[in-house]
């Protein structure tokens, strides 16, 4: 089955209203999830939901799918019926995408020996004051490295004696996916805007509705 997700590549209106808007929200769910001026990790989250809320408003809600359970930890979102993983990553390189979550060592080495792409991916880099990107990686572009470069090549495992978060796909097998001939991009223009923003505004006006 064909992947939908080039019909965003392909809209030049909704293309022009991702490179002018999409900064701007990843700055408020920056702004949503700090605390004394640090960034929590729950803007992953946030983050998320702005690209899965881009999916409905372009393909409506009945072909976009958001109750993925908990036992598909790679799929955030189904498009059409089709798995789409939603990546996203702040700073320049291509260092530290996560494939899975987990601090579990077993669980990381067991996902390592088992894993094989079977998702499309929309990996966002997030890079303020500067250029990142935008990226559709398809699943036929991750199979062919994936095949080519191995589980070594194309999985990172966290150091032993680590706190570690989760297993992440390497530098170099991010890198060649972005600038494989299947994969699209976006080039955005990272720029912050003076914000006046507050984040317990609305949970205040709930408060105060009589």
């Amino acid at each position: 089955m064909s992947s939908r997700l080039i019909e965003i590549f392909e809209d030049e209106t909704l293309v022009e209203k991702i490179k002018s808007r999409l900064p701007h929200l990843f700055q408020l769910a920056e702004l949503e999830s700090s605390r004394a001026g640090n960034v929590g990790m729950e803007v992953g989250s946030l983050r998320e939901r702005i690209v899965v809320a881009l999916l409905i408003y372009k393909f409506g809600d009945a072909n976009v799918e958001t109750e993925i359970p908990i036992t598909e930890p790679e799929i955030d979102v189904r498009l059409s019926g089709k798995p789409v993983s939603i990546k996203t990553k702040k700073g320049k390189g291509f260092a530290g995408v996560k494939l899975i979550w987990t601090v579990d060592t077993q669980k990381a080495r067991e996902f390592r020996e088992t894993y094989h792409p079977h998702c499309d991916i929309l990996f966002i880099q997030i890079n303020w004051d500067d250029t990142g990107g935008f990226y559709y990686i398809p699943e036929e572009a991750q199979k062919r490295l994936f095949d080519r470069v191995g589980r070594e090549g194309y999985i990172k495992l966290p150091k032993p004696g680590t706190n570690p978060r989760g297993v992440e796909i390497t530098k170099e097998a991010l890198s060649g996916l972005v600038e494989d001939d299947m994969s699209e991009v976006i080039n955005i223009f990272w720029q912050k805007a003076e914000v006046d923003y507050d984040p317990y505004k609305r949970w205040v006006d709930y408060w105060r509705e009589d």
